[in-house]
């Protein structure tokens, strides 16, 4: 048997909405209820000095602890109520999809704390040549990302913070089969996506990405996905990440494919005053507000609007799950 081939700054952002060199503008099987769960600390019966569950005050600790150009994000982010409904713990082992500059591991490391551990991990190398700003020296520094995000992420760390290691999806070590807890992808499918040819096994990405989740997870384990969502009736020609968005039922179905069963929904993250038509794309809006430009009135409208409607999904890696040959 074998193992699957083991925060962009702005103008990444915008390039992702954009860049690909054959330029598509941004899919559905039985499925459970899409009903929305709340997150809830049961079984979590320490409370701490206050009556509040000692889990989630330490976790509002540490993020009451975080820069302010980080919490000003929480009001669209809501960091404490998704790790709460992933069922996020000290001392797990957890994966994070595209973490780039590390916006959710600042806030993982010290949460998972001296016993648990933080795994990065990036696209595919053959995914980032579909990007036009992916020139020679970017797609060095690529070929180096394991060790690069790595020693940033040691920077990040205090002395009783997880430990961290990373690995490129499609080049998951054996080493890292079956040693997660779970999974995070936090706005990290579309382009996985949107590049996906599932008639190449070889650049069927998407599929790669959630094969090396699925064999990385010990059975039982959760994958936790936040996703900029779709409107359920737009044309899927445009919901397929170019823009960003993804439609929920498209999203379940390929975790469903990989193996994986579907748990539950929320609206923790949910914005209805985004509403993208076929003309938008999600850089529209902050942090990006990459069609403002100097003109304000575009750049308030779109801070109205605030960061984009996106849907929360918990998936479970089934307990009698074995390894796989991958996408």
């Amino acid at each position: 048997m074998r193992y699957v081939l083991a925060t962009l700054i702005f103008p990444l952002l915008l390039a992702c909405g954009q860049g690909n060199k054959s330029a598509s503008t941004e899919p559905e099987t039985a499925q459970a209820p899409l009903d929305s769960a709340p997150a809830t600390d049961a079984g979590r019966e320490t409370v701490d000095e206050t009556g509040e569950p000692a889990l989630s005050a330490s976790l509002a600790a540490i993020l009451d602890a975080q820069p302010d150009e980080v919490k000003a994000r929480y009001v669209y982010r809501h960091p404490q109520e998704t790790l709460e409904f992933f069922g996020i713990e000290p001392g797990m082992t957890v994966g994070e999809a595209l973490p780039g500059g590390g916006w959710y591991s600042k806030i993982l490391l010290p949460f998972l704390g001296e016993n648990g551990a933080l795994v990065g991990t990036d696209y595919p190398l053959s995914l980032w040549p579909n990007f036009d700003f992916a020139d020679e020296a970017y797609m060095a520094s690529k070929a180096t990302w394991v060790a690069d995000w790595t020693a940033d992420a040691n920077s990040w760390r205090g002395p009783a913070d997880a430990t961290v290691s990373a690995f490129v999806l499609g080049a998951m070590p054996p080493t890292a089969v079956e040693s997660m807890d779970a999974f995070l992808f936090i706005r990290a499918l579309h382009n996985l996506a949107r590049f996906s040819d599932p008639t190449d096994a070889d650049k069927n990405y998407l599929q790669i990405a959630l094969a090396d989740a699925y064999n990385g997870l010990k059975p039982g384990g959760i994958v936790g996905v936040v996703q900029h969502e779709a409107p359920a009736d737009s044309p899927d020609a445009w919901a397929n990440g170019a823009a960003g968005y993804l439609k929920k039922s498209f999203v379940i179905a390929q975790f469903e494919t990989a193996g994986f069963e579907f748990v539950s929904a929320s609206d923790i993250n949910s914005n209805p005053a985004d509403k993208p038509t076929p003309t938008d794309f999600v850089w529209r809006l902050p942090p990006s507000l990459a069609t403002s430009g100097d003109n304000e009135d575009i750049k308030n409208s779109m801070l109205a609007i605030g960061e984009s409607n996106r849907m929360t999904l918990k998936f479970v890696k089934p307990a009698n799950a074995e390894v796989t040959s991958g996408g």
